[in-house]
């Protein structure tokens, strides 16, 4: 089997499929639904099943489910024509059998090795994208594994981090284990945080521009698109899934596009690119036009208009020099939060 030249490892809850669990009775909901029942985000099943069906990509599924789900959640990636290269899933019934109580909700202690586990267990690949949410730690635990691979942390702090997460004994050798035999490098290219909550995009900026939080996933695609993941006609099928849904319209997309540029995720030039390769679509041949949905050139106007608007702003810069993540004070402070969450009642 030829190694892949990129993985992309996904989360499902929150980042693909619309779940909610902050109360007993959204858990009792989401564990009796159907496949039929359960909703992806617009534009996450088109932009998933282009990367699962391009040749070269592996898909890894990596999600804090419980194992008993595994029957309904393939289902729903297999109506959505979702193919996938592995899917871990957490075993709670076993964490509930053992008495492993805190397990069942600790976010880090469980999918730090099962990524560190899925890496060393297949061929390496040149370049990895991982997508999350904002509802648990994937932003901390997506830039640990990065930061572990590429040798900016070292074990020993992995040992203190894992502490303060409250792993158990057996899982902190096992983390350590996985890390040491994991093939490393500076791997992790971009990590995509899907803002289920709305959180404020600010308050990811600690974490560098290798994290991009996004509102929809148009915004990832676009993201995809500048890193030369996705090609114009792959990033347009992922827009036309969310027009299909009459959740979004052009000027929404546009505005989202906007939002990045703000924001110093997307570049002018990129923008300018992307709409000179969809003005040339009709033209090309390449994609057939949509009567029910604006028609190319327009789109690539709608794009362009944008950049001109912004023309003369100064978006936010980011350090030359970064100070490295405190990951145990994150950590930390992760753990407090969604203390005071419950307390809140919030799950």
């Amino acid at each position: 089997m030829t190694a892949p030249r990129h993985v992309f490892r996904w989360d499902l809850d929150k980042t693909y499929l619309r779940t909610e669990f902050d109360s007993l009775g959204d858990l009792i909901k989401s564990a009796i639904e159907t496949a039929a029942d359960k909703q992806a985000y617009p534009g996450a099943t088109a932009l998933l099943r282009t990367l699962s069906t391009t040749d070269g990509y592996k898909v890894c599924i990596v999600s804090g489910s419980p194992t008993q789900m595994r029957t309904v959640l393939a289902a729903k990636l297999a109506l959505d024509g979702v193919t996938y290269d592995e899917f871990v899933l957490k075993d709670n019934l076993r964490n509930i059998l053992r008495g492993r109580f805190r397990a069942l909700r600790a976010q880090i202690p469980y999918k730090l090795p099962a990524l560190l586990a899925s890496r060393g267990g297949s061929a390496p690949a040149p370049a990895e994208t991982l997508f999350g949410d904002d509802a648990e730690a994937d932003a901390i635990v997506y830039c640990l594994y990065a930061d572990l691979l590429a040798g900016r942390v070292d074990h020993e702090t992995l040992a203190r981090i894992l502490s303060s997460a409250r792993a158990y004994d057996d899982e902190t050798a096992r983390t350590l284990a996985l890390a040491r035999a994991a093939p490393t490098g500076d791997v992790v290219r971009r990590i995509v945080i899907h803002l289920d909550r709305r959180s404020p995009p600010l308050g990811f900026r600690q974490f560098g521009p290798r994290l991009v939080p996004v509102f929809n996933y148009f915004q990832a695609a676009l993201v995809l698109f500048a890193d030369g993941v996705l090609d114009a006609r792959q990033l347009l099928f992922v827009a036309f899934e969310m027009l299909d849904s009459g959740q979004y319209h052009l000027a929404t997309l546009a505005n989202s596009l906007q939002d990045l540029m703000r924001r110093n995720r997307l570049g002018s030039e990129t923008v300018l690119r992307l709409a000179d390769e969809v003005g040339a679509m009709t033209t090309g041949g390449l994609l057939s036009a949509r009567p029910d949905l604006p028609p190319f050139a327009t789109i690539a106007r709608a794009f362009t208009e944008r950049v001109r608007e912004l023309r003369g702003a100064a978006p936010p810069a980011w350090p030359t020099d970064p100070e490295p993540l405190d990951y145990v004070s994150l950590v930390d402070h992760e753990h407090d939060h969604r203390r005071a969450r419950r307390r809140r009642g919030h799950g």
